[in-house]
């Protein structure tokens, strides 16, 4: 009877391990930590696909009677950008806006090392912000839309 006793806590406690074990390795697989911020900072690499992927697209055909309109902005002949995004990088920080609709988003944002964000407004609206916070300053980057483009303005404030 007592083997029979030390041989089930033996197994439960093999399964309880086996069970934490394997929840440990599926949220390692996700690319999340069992602890800490759900949301992870975008690297170098990502930004710089993410900014790869947008693309211009070839534009619709006009009529035979309509004359030739340049909707390129100067930058590709011929093609119409898909949506304009920017990415906008600083020593607190970096972030990613689109246009779209008139409207402004933020699509991605990662403070730098020593800061953190503060407050953010993601948008879609007029404008989106976000601060991005030290122990020693701060910095707020706006963006609003002008000609389909996103315009930061950024401002400086030391704590």
């Amino acid at each position: 009877m007592h083997s029979r006793l030390v041989l089930a806590v033996a197994g439960w406690l093999l399964a309880a391990a086996l069970a934490i074990g394997t929840g440990i390795a599926v949220l390692g697989l996700l690319g999340r930590p069992l602890t800490g911020p759900a949301e992870r900072p975008m690297t170098a690499e990502e930004i710089r696909l993410a900014l790869a992927r947008d693309t211009p697209v070839p534009p619709s055909p006009a009529p035979a009677d309509a004359a030739p309109v340049d909707v390129s902005g100067g930058e590709t002949p011929g093609a119409v950008p898909a949506t304009g995004r920017r990415l906008v990088s600083t020593g607190a920080g970096s972030l990613i806006a689109r246009c779209e609709g008139g409207l402004v988003r933020l699509q991605s944002w990662t403070p730098a090392q020593g800061f953190e964000v503060d407050d953010v407004d993601p948008g879609p609206d007029d404008r989106a912000r976000v601060k991005f916070e030290s122990d020693e300053s701060g910095l707020e980057i706006e963006v609003r839309c002008a000609g389909g483009m996103p315009v930061p303005r950024i401002s400086r404030h030391d704590d």
